[in-house]
């Protein structure tokens, strides 16, 4: 009986110890999966983000003989511009926000208000839930450019802002230097606007908003007047709020080596774990029954 039962405790015992190294070894074994599917998410988000348009270059460089591209986009250069307070703004003064920028004129008799209309729609739906009572997004700021800048003065643009309510704060309506302004347009925006000489009907200018980064680049064109535009344009300025610096390396950056080589040193302990056990195991059973 003494046999018997000790042969019965040393089952239970040995059993215990069995599922302990199953539950190690399964253990080594997700903790690097999980790691790198982490990772592996990580990675894919970026594809979600907008887009980039308008590319400068693409740079090929070639480093421990593998090949690699990196695109260069535009780049929106500095302007200096007055807005609807008469202060003189550039880029510069709202370094590191997003910006929507549109064009307008406050003579125009057909879009024009409809497309301020929808800014102060998209203004006043997106808001800053990390603060408590202001709630105005500080990540973002509204630019309406005029395109006839020669009769929009200061003075008119802030009649046209008091209109609509506009927050001067959050929202610019700016004039300037025509060539400057067309020149952004047209050149460095893709947007196709054409001046009419004064008459009012003859000014050509589109319903588009465009999508601006924190470095300047273009990430997308909505129509103004297109709810479901402007809806996709909203959804894309949370996800910019999201984007990482790409000078700034996260904390996984680089680290897939790592973790492949954590992955190997885990495995090979649990083998050598295994082994060791198994050893020991048939020891014991080997041993000499006590009486």
């Amino acid at each position: 009986m003494l046999i018997t039962g000790g042969k019965s405790f040393y089952r239970i015992e040995k059993k215990s110890v069995n599922t302990k190294s199953i539950y190690a070894a399964l253990l080594a074994v997700l903790v690097p999966l999980v790691c790198y599917f982490i990772v592996k998410r990580s990675s894919e988000s970026a594809i979600h983000m907008p887009r980039h348009y308008l590319a400068d270059s693409v740079i090929t460089t070639v480093k421990n003989g593998k090949q690699s591209t990196d695109t260069v986009w535009h780049r929106l250069p500095e302007i200096s511009l007055i807005n609807q307070l008469g202060q003189k703004v550039s880029w510069k003064d709202i370094h590191g926000k997003i910006i929507v920028a549109d064009f307008f004129f406050t003579h125009c008799p057909t879009i024009c208000p409809a497309l301020t209309t929808s800014m102060k729609k998209l203004q006043e739906g997106i808001t800053n839930a990390k603060r408590v009572g202001n709630n105005t997004p500080d990540f973002l700021h509204l630019i309406s450019f005029s395109i006839d800048p020669e009769r929009d003065s200061a003075e008119r643009l802030k009649s046209w802002a008091d209109r609509f309510q506009v927050n001067p704060d959050q929202w610019w309506l700016v004039t300037g230097n025509k060539k400057n302004i067309y020149d952004m347009a047209i050149k460095d925006m893709k947007i196709w606007i054409e001046d009419g000489k004064g008459v009012d009907t003859d000014f050509i200018h589109t319903d588009i908003f465009v999508l601006i980064d924190t470095s300047l680049h273009v990430r997308g064109f909505y129509h103004g007047l297109d709810e479901n535009s402007v809806t996709k344009l909203s959804e894309d300025i949370i996800l910019l709020t999201l984007e990482k610096d790409p000078k700034e390396k996260g904390f996984l950056a680089d680290k897939l080596q790592l973790l492949a080589v954590a992955f190997l040193i885990a495995m090979a302990a649990v083998g050598v774990f295994l082994f060791v056990f198994r050893k020991k195991s048939k020891h014991v059973s080997s041993g000499p029954e006590k009486k």
